[in-house]
Order: C-alpha cells, then sequence, then structure tokens
C-alpha cells in the first residue's frame, strides 16, 4: 500500500485537495454548513497563501533552497500552490470542527483560552503528521537551514521547525479573524450578509 502511494502521491495530494473544495461547496450548495464556516475555510485558504506563496516563490526563484522534492511533482507548482492551499484551508476548518466537538456553545463567540489551545496544538499535531507522511513516502523535505533547524530525522531526511513555527503564526493570525468573523455575523449585526449565520 505505502508503495502504491509513493507512486500516486502528487495525483493524491491534489485529489484530495479538489475534494475539499467540493465537500465545501456540496455542503454550502445543501444548506448544511453555514456562511460563517465557509468563511472560515475561506480564512484558512488566506492564511495558507501567507506562507505558500513565499516559501514558493524563494525557492522557484533560487533565493533559497527551501524544499527538496523526493518524487518530480507531474504538474506545475502553481498547482502544487492552490492545492496546498486548499488543504490548508481544509485543515483550519478541521480544527474548527474540533473546537465545537470539544466545548459548549458556538464557536468564537467570544475569547477562549481552550478554544484557541485546542487550534493551536491541532495545528501542530497535523502539520507533524503531514510532514512525516510528506517524508515517508514520496512528497517533499523541507531542507534544514540555519534559519530552519532539524528536529529530528526520519527516514534519512529532516523534519524541521520552521513548518511548525508557520502553523503556530498561522492559528495566531486565524483565531482572533475568526472572532472578528463570527462578530459580524451574528445576529443584529451590522457588517451585511453574514448576519443571521451562526457556526
Amino acid at each position: 500500500m505505502s508503495a502504491w502511494i509513493a507512486a500516486h502521491f502528487w495525483w493524491i495530494d491534489v485529489a484530495i485537495a479538489a475534494g475539499i473544495l467540493a465537500a465545501v461547496a456540496a455542503f454550502v450548495a445543501a444548506r448544511r454548513m453555514s456562511f460563517l464556516t465557509a468563511r472560515l475555510f475561506a480564512l484558512g485558504c488566506a492564511v495558507g497563501l501567507m506562507w505558500e506563496i513565499p516559501l514558493s516563490a524563494l525557492d522557484g526563484l533560487g533565493v533559497a533552497r527551501i524544499f527538496q522534492f523526493l518524487s518530480p511533482p507531474p504538474y506545475p507548482f502553481p498547482v502544487i500552490i492552490v492545492s496546498h492551499t486548499l488543504w490548508d484551508g481544509g485543515l483550519f476548518l478541521a480544527g474548527v470542527a474540533l473546537v465545537r466537538a470539544l466545548g459548549p456553545g458556538p464557536v468564537f463567540a467570544s475569547f477562549s483560552a481552550r478554544d484557541l489551545t485546542v487550534l493551536l496544538s491541532w495545528g501542530q499535531l497535523q502539520e507533524l503528521g503531514i510532514e512525516l507522511l510528506a517524508t515517508g513516502t514520496a512528497g517533499w523535505t523541507y531542507v534544514p537551514a540555519a534559519w530552519n533547524p532539524p528536529l529530528f530525522a526520519f527516514r534519512g531526511h529532516s523534519i524541521t521547525l520552521v513548518p511548525q513555527l508557520m502553523w503556530f503564526a498561522g492559528v495566531l493570525i486565524f483565531y482572533p479573524a475568526a472572532l472578528r468573523l463570527r462578530a459580524r455575523s451574528a445576529p443584529g449585526a451590522t457588517s451585511g450578509a453574514g448576519a443571521g449565520f451562526t457556526a
């Protein structure tokens, strides 16, 4: 099974990204996902772009060696950026679902240290899991550098610090923005189309 995943890694990667987008669109169309939740997905994608584009540009332009592909992607690099941005949005949305499952009441109605801790913990765990999966099959690995020190070795490659820091910072951007989105979409809010929808 692992050999099959390795042989088809990049197509599985982009298929899951397309599936995330299709699922969000289908749930919204069927009114099984609130407008607020859909906006949280878009917010997660926007936060993901904050690292997907700069890192890809630095690597692609030869400014710094960021990634090492363990098998050559069968499509252009912009496809990877779009695919991984959709992954980021889906992963943030999974974090929202985890917050909702573990706590009472509507999510993001007000600041909650518990909710923020759940999001931060989820961000670190899923990022580590994805790096291990990508490195352990035939995806990519981050190249160790002075600004991106290795944390530990895995299957002959390094799991590095910067991806973990990116997700830590990403959650710190996502959470207050999610609180603002929630406030604007609350009943009685004056900020337009989001009003009346719940998380």
